[in-house]
């Protein structure tokens, strides 16, 4: 965890009358310094801090209670979605933006469900980024157009529950039925019923377009 040398009493406010303080969190080092040479082109905007995984993540904004907080969603040790719920159960005012590879929505919808205030894929950090930190900061909310459009697409499509994307994931992996049965101590003829309900809610006809499917839109990954 590296920071800067910010008061960490200095609270978020809603003036800009000192910069917008972010901490930038995620395991690639040359994501970080391009977020960081984005943010020092602009005297509103500084990072007070980073983190390289999930636990420094939470020892950081405890630390230097950020005003924003960038977060990416695949990390080691905790993964950005437990990161978000953690800091936003303990810090309810926490505002984040998850800056992510991911754009299927129901990533997207898991992050925004848990707290995030920001959506925004990482091939936007020189187009969106800062001006997403001003929306959050200032209360607001910002999504990548692409992600907006693929929430929008499927906002009245159902989402596998969390044994339909277990299933999923262990089809995904080259497991028959019978094995998939065996590995969840259920029937094969459980199994069939969870296919059939996964291939209905995905609107595909077999495993493999199934899959691809899920992967997409972030229900599970492989």
């Amino acid at each position: 965890m590296q920071e800067s040398d910010w008061d960490a009493t200095d609270r978020p406010g809603t003036s800009l009358d000192r910069p917008i303080r972010v901490l930038s969190v995620d395991d690639h080092q040359l994501l970080r310094e391009g977020v960081n040479a984005v943010i020092s082109a602009h005297a509103d905007i500084a990072i007070a801090g980073e983190a390289a995984d999930g636990l420094q993540a939470i020892d950081a904004y405890r630390l230097l209670r950020p005003d924003v907080m960038l977060l990416d969603l695949q990390m080691p040790g905790l993964d950005g979605l437990q990161v978000l719920e953690r800091i936003r159960c303990e810090f309810p005012e926490a505002r984040i933006i998850v800056l992510t590879t991911f754009a299927g929505d129901a990533q997207a919808f898991r992050a925004l469900e848990q707290g995030a205030a920001g959506y925004v894929l990482k091939d936007g950090v020189r187009t969106e980024l800062v001006d997403a930190i001003r929306t959050v900061f200032n209360g607001g909310r910002h999504l990548s157009v692409s992600v907006a459009r693929e929430i929008a697409w499927h906002l009245d499509s159902e989402r596998l529950n969390e044994r339909e994307c277990e299933v999923l994931s262990l089809a995904a992996a080259g497991n028959s039925n019978r094995q998939i049965a065996s590995h969840l101590s259920l029937s094969e003829d459980t199994i069939k019923g969870y296919m059939k309900s996964i291939f209905a809610k995905l609107g595909v006809s077999d495993r493999t377009h199934a899959v691809t499917v899920a992967v997409r839109r972030g229900m599970i990954r492989i």
